[in-house]
């Protein structure tokens, strides 16, 4: 087995907050001798490990990297069980990333998923349990800036950092961080992607359909963001609303054969089905609206068989999912064990629904 005793000592060293001067000090060898050990140059001195060891608190082993495949393993498993309940089971989901963040406390997966969870996730924070869970919150964000290299992470302790800003109503500071640390919508990866070839090639044409998909995906869910938390709609009218522009999409697609008008349903239906079910909906009202809104997702998924840029324009999606859109979907539902979508189970004609699709 390859050492990994150098990325070992970095790893640990960052997860303690101490600099390679420090640990050279507390070595007694030259803090040049510490960087070349982190970039595998050389190896510190085997009369060195043991007191290495003890200085972080572990074995041998694990200095050396034996145990890390194995302690990896467990934390990937680990982030999975908890990504599989997130969606059915909150309740569920956060024993499992708090014992882990307990267990773990130094991975930077397990950090972001344990303060994501205890902060309500990515959209409608309380501000009540940001300040509550400031210091702890600003801590890991700290740990991840100081250490992390995956981009993803970053920005995601950067968003809980304008979050936490925000709450204490330093409103302008938080908006100034989304201008700083995250890119506007001309300059992202994807726009950059399609740029890369010449408009006269498939590889132009594959990206340019992929980016329209993901884009309508995300234009669609912001449609139905601005019908639902419309103040001047009933309930009702909401309803209605989403049935008749549910209509228009797909009798679109119906005359055009075009993808773009079903993915428009698609996540256009899906947001107006979500929050009538967690924000007031009556069970009529979100039985009728997921209706079509299975059958939306059950074609879209018979349509990315055959469009390889409208699949991969589903690459966002947790793995089940681009497995198969409309089975996820299906099961999400069918087989809920809290919250809401556990109430409607019980309703008869929710399940009549789940059944015709089935």
């Amino acid at each position: 087995m390859e050492l990994t005793i150098g990325t070992n000592i970095k790893r640990l060293r960052t997860a303690k907050n101490i600099t390679q001067e420090q640990l050279s000090e507390a070595m007694n060898v030259t803090c040049a001798a510490v960087s070349k050990w982190e970039r595998g140059d050389t190896y510190p001195d085997i009369t060195l490990l043991q007191p290495l060891a003890y200085y972080f608190g572990v074995t041998l082993d694990e200095l050396m990297g034996y145990d890390q495949e194995k302690i990896q393993a467990k934390i990937d498993d680990v982030i999975a069980l908890y990504r599989k309940y997130w969606n059915s089971d909150y309740k569920k989901a956060r024993e499992i990333i708090t014992k882990a963040y307990h267990d773990y406390p130094n991975d930077y997966w397990i950090m972001h998923y344990y303060m994501w969870n205890i902060g309500g996730d990515m959209a409608d924070n309380d501000p009540a349990v940001l300040i509550a869970h400031k210091d702890e919150f600003l801590a890991i964000c700290d740990k991840i800036l100081g250490g992390c290299t995956e981009e993803s992470l970053r920005l995601g302790a950067w968003n809980m950092r304008a979050k936490i800003l925000h709450a204490e109503g330093k409103t302008e500071e938080a908006l100034e961080i989304y201008k700083t640390k995250f890119t506007d919508w001309y300059t992202t990866g994807e726009q950059k992607t399609e740029q890369l070839f010449a408009k006269d090639t498939s590889e132009y044409y594959f990206h340019v359909q992929k980016n329209m998909y993901e884009l309508i995906d995300f234009a669609a869910d912001k449609l139905g963001r601005t019908v639902f938390f419309d103040s001047s709609l009933s309930m009702q009218e909401k309803t209605k609303r989403a049935l008749c522009y549910g209509d228009l999409m797909l009798n679109a697609f119906e005359k055009t054969g075009e993808a773009f008008f079903l993915m428009l349903a698609k996540s256009f239906l899906g947001r107006m089905e979500n929050d009538l079910t967690y924000r007031g909906g009556a069970d009529d009202q979100v039985i009728t609206v997921m209706d079509k809104n299975l059958y939306a997702t059950k074609k879209l998924e018979e349509l990315r068989t055959k469009n390889k840029s409208l699949d991969h324009a589903c690459d966002r999606y947790s793995a089940d999912a681009r497995e198969n859109l409309f089975v996820w979907n299906l099961n999400y539902r069918a087989n809920a064990t809290g919250g809401r979508r556990a109430e409607l189970l019980k309703n008869p004609a929710y399940v009549e629904v789940l059944n015709k699709y089935k």
